[in-house]
Formats: structure tokens, sequence, C-alpha cells
């Protein structure tokens, strides 16, 4: 490589940072749509912004390296002499200013560097040119904006074949510097893949790896899968059935996301099928509603529960409440907004106590906000009967020996115009205490890890993340996976599409190969579920 050429690129001489960094913070929000983040979680992600502007900037050539070529135009070259006529009068002020300090023993008065010339101000020019690039480049709104994305892989294509013809004449040039073949980009240690992703979009082909199987899977899921499967048409019957549909232009991969949304529903409707009795919909009596007019809307309707709110319970250290579970509440408040105040208040009576759901502004709000503990977080929670201390330790120590329980607060229900919180029912809690499915993950959990003391709680296996009903859900959706990826592959079949009979991990391109790649955008999905979809989730 010692005979190589090398221009200076852009990167190395100034990047618009305060557009980059914008970019980033409107990237981090987490009501960013789209985001691959959404596809699994990965410690360190890097932003979208920062990735493709960077490799923008590694791949175009800083203009400093070709202002010949600049100047050559004759309308870059009378903006440029425009541009130092301004900066040589600038200039010109400045060096008087400074000789006249000079003579008179003033060393405040900066010197005012060298004359500015013309090759510097038509690069600082087209500079700017590729900054207004760099700046659209990162907007999250031109993610996928192809007239936005094409014009920075121009730039890219034109400082290459610059390079290429700059080369012609090294003893590997057909091998190094292929005009028409940019060179790939290659990424050892991808885990989120947010550089091998940006890379592609901008028209390199890209190559990831990792260590870690779950970087594996997200690399493959973002950047192998979709150009594989480019411009295929969905596989699915009701969009085959659909006349509009099926012989539309199908673009990159766009049928394979309608199937990966079919094939998701289809999921939906069978866990249903199986396990719908676990979710039942909750009715408004007339009973309920007395206390609260504003169920009165909803009396007679079997509303769709969107979440049960529980509480963990302990047994009481005070010896004359031994034998009661007491809730160890961070919170009784369930809705802080305005006008919109949602809160469980506790019933505490004959020894013993229940939750009531209330609407309005509580009369001592603070106080429902602790919830048991004794103040903020890192307090420690107090017995909700008998105010008793309940110290670290001794949770701890009821954990490990099994006597952490939880008890229904609360049940959030979908009205017409968004949540509505219902107290709790003895038959919703009846049935979230179902059995246990035979094959769940009993693998056991690390003894020591940074940040993780979960078993300092008793929990010493990932099965014990999981409520009962939430492990018999999680298992029927990973089994239900297996089922959608044969359902995808016979609905393919059926209409004639070819297979090879291979595998996606053996390098299948048919059918077969085709249903494996839905089934692991499911798998994702439920993966990525499974952090929210948990005992500990809040």
């Amino acid at each position: 490589m010692s005979n190589t050429t090398y221009r200076k690129k852009l990167i190395e001489v100034a990047l618009p940072l305060d557009a980059i960094n914008e970019a980033c913070v409107s990237e981090g929000s987490p009501f960013t749509p789209r985001h691959p983040r959404s596809l699994h979680v990965w410690w360190a992600r890097r932003r979208l912004a920062v990735a493709r502007a960077v490799i923008f900037a590694q791949m175009v050539d800083d203009p400093s390296g070709y202002t010949e070529t600049l100047l050559s135009d004759p309308n870059k070259k009378r903006v440029a002499t425009r541009e130092l006529g301004k900066r040589k009068s600038i200039w010109e002020v400045r060096k008087t200013q400074y000789e006249e300090a000079h003579r008179q023993g003033d060393t405040s008065i900066p010197a005012p560097g060298p004359e500015p010339t013309l090759p510097e101000c038509v690069a600082d020019i087209e500079r700017e040119r590729l900054f207004r690039i760099i700046e659209d480049l990162v907007l999250w709104k031109n993610t996928t904006n192809e007239t936005v994305l094409q014009q920075a892989r121009d730039e890219i294509w034109q400082s290459w074949r610059r390079a290429c013809a700059e080369n012609a004449d090294h003893p590997r040039a057909n091998e190094l510097f292929d005009r028409y073949k940019l060179p790939a980009f290659h990424d050892p240690f991808a885990g989120g893949g947010s550089l091998p992703l940006e890379a592609q979009r901008l028209g390199l082909k890209s190559y990831a790896s990792d260590l870690n199987p779950v970087a594996v899977l997200i690399n493959k899921a973002m950047i192998e899968i979709p150009p594989k499967f480019a411009g295929r048409p969905p596989i699915n019957p009701k969009s085959r059935k659909e006349k509009t549909l099926f012989q539309k232009t199908w673009h990159g991969a766009q049928g394979l996301a309608e199937d990966v949304r079919y094939y998701g529903k289809w999921m939906r409707d069978e866990a249903e099928k199986r396990i719908g009795h676990l979710y039942p919909k909750i009715e408004v009596t007339v009973e309920m509603a007395m206390e609260r007019p504003d169920l009165k809307p909803y009396v007679g309707r079997k509303l769709t529960t969107i979440a049960w709110i529980w509480a963990r319970t302990v047994n009481s250290p005070n010896p004359a409440f031994a034998n009661l579970d007491v809730p160890l509440a961070t919170t009784f408040m369930l809705s802080t907004k305005a006008g919109k105040e949602a809160y469980v208040e506790p019933i505490i009576e004959n020894g013993s106590y229940s939750f009531t759901v209330k609407m309005g502004k509580p009369k001592d709000a603070e106080a429902l906000k602790r919830g048991t503990k004794s103040g903020s977080s890192g307090s420690i929670f107090l017995c909700l009967i008998s105010g008793t201390p309940m110290r670290f330790e001794y949770l701890r120590s009821e954990a490990k020996a099994g006597r952490i329980r939880a008890r229904l607060m609360a049940i959030v229900a979908e009205g017409d115009r968004g949540r509505i919180y219902l107290s709790p029912t003895s038959k919703m809690e009846v049935i979230a205490e179902c059995e246990k499915p035979v094959d769940i993950p009993e693998t056991d959990l690390p003894e020591k890890a940074l940040g993780f003391r979960v078993r300092e709680y008793g929990i010493t296996k990932w099965g014990d993340f999981f409520t009962s009903r939430q492990l018999v859900t999680l298992t029927t959706f990973s089994d239900l996976v297996e089922e959608t990826c044969e359902q995808a592959k016979h609905d393919a079949l059926s209409t004639g599409l070819p297979d090879d009979g291979k595998s996606f991990a053996d390098g299948g391109n048919g059918v077969t190969a085709y249903a494996d790649a839905v089934g692991l955008y499911l798998a994702l999905a439920i993966s990525r579920w499974t952090d929210l979809f948990c005992s500990l989730s809040v």
C-alpha cells in the first residue's frame, strides 16, 4: 500500500457537531417512531445520526484536497473570488491594527494570520455545502428519505472515483480501486448494529459480526435479512386475495414487513383461543358505578383489561399481625395527570385491609405517592396496619424463605377515551393463580454480576422473574413462533413459490428461509416483550 495516493477526509478537518448533537438528542426520545431499538434492547447502542454522519465524513474527501477541480468551475470560482475579496478586506484591517499595536508595544492584539487565498475560500464554501448535506442526513425524518440519502451516496461515489483515478497505477488497482464498486464496510464487534446499518443505508455493502449471539441476531434482522428478501411481495393469504395489494410494487422489505404484521396477528389470535380465559374482560356493574359516577356510561359493558397492578406482600414483622401479608407499595397513585387523578385507597378494618380505586384529587397526595415507604426512594417500608418498620434485611430474609407473595391493587381497563382504573376483584386474583407450564427457563442466574442483586430477594432462576400467568403466556407465544413458521411456509408453497429446501441458517433463499426470517422477527418481538411482561416491570 506504499504507492497509495491518499486524500484527507472531511472527518479529519471539521464536522457540523451542533447539528449532529441536536439530532442525537431528538433521536434519543423514547417516542421516536420505527427506531431499531424497538427490535431488541442492546447496551450502549450508538445513535444512528452519529453513525450516519461519521461514515459519510469518513468516505468523503475534504475539499482542501481538490481545490483545482473546484476552481475549474467558473461559477464556483466566481463565488470564491467574491468571498476572497471580503476576507481580504477584513484581513487588511486586522493586519493594520496588529502592526499599529505592535509599534506601540501593545501585545493584546492577536496576529491577523496568513493572508486568505482563493483555494482556501473555495474549499470552505464547498465544505459548507457538505455540512448542509450532513445536517439534512442526520435528521430522523430523513432516515428513509431517498432524495437526501442519494445525495449523500453521490458524494461518496464521487470521492471514491477520484481515489480510483489517482490510484490507477497502483499494482493492485484492479482489486483495490474498482471505480464501479465501493469498498465494503466491516464491523467485527457490531453490537446493536448502528454502524453497519448506516453504512448499508449509504450504499456500502456491510459485514457485521459479534461474539454475543443476541447481537448476531439483531444484525441479521437489520442488515442481512431485509436486502436478501427485498422487493418480494407478501406471501400471506390476505395480501394475495387483495389484488390491489399483490399487484403493487413492493419496495425494499415492505413485503416482508406486511407478512410479519399478518403472522403476528395470526399468533395473537391463536394465543387468544388457547389462553384467552386467563385474560378475561371485566364487566362494569351497577354496584361498581354507585360510588364512581365516571363508570355510569360503561354499566353493563365488558371492558378489555390493559393491565393488572399488583403489590408484593410480606408477613408483617409486628407479632400482633404476623399472620397478615402487608403490601410493599412504592406508590398508591395510579394517575397524577391534572383532571384525571386516580389512586388506590387502602381500607383498614378489623385488623385487615382491602384496596379500592378512587378518582379525583386525594386529601393527602404526598402520603399516597409514598405508598408504604417511610420516605423517598431508597427508604424502608412500613407495615400498612401497624406502621412497624420493615428493613431491607428483613425483606431479603423473607424473600429467600419464599414468603414474598402478591396482592392485586387495581385493574386498568380500556375506556372510550383512555384508561379506566377499577378496584380489584377476588375473581381476577384467582384467575391469575394458574398452574405454571412444564417447559420454563430453569437456568440459574449468575451468582454475582454488576448491578444484579435479585438473588438477595430469592430470585435464583430466570423463571422466577415471571408470574405463573406470564410464564403460560410466554411459553404459548414461544411455541406459536415455530407453528407460525410452518404456517408461513405452507401458505407460500400453496401459491407455487419455489423452495430450495434450505433454512435461512444454511444460506437458503427460498420459502423455508423466508419463513425462518418471518419467525426471527416474531421471536425478537417476544424477547423484547419479556422486558415489560415480567413481575419486575413497573
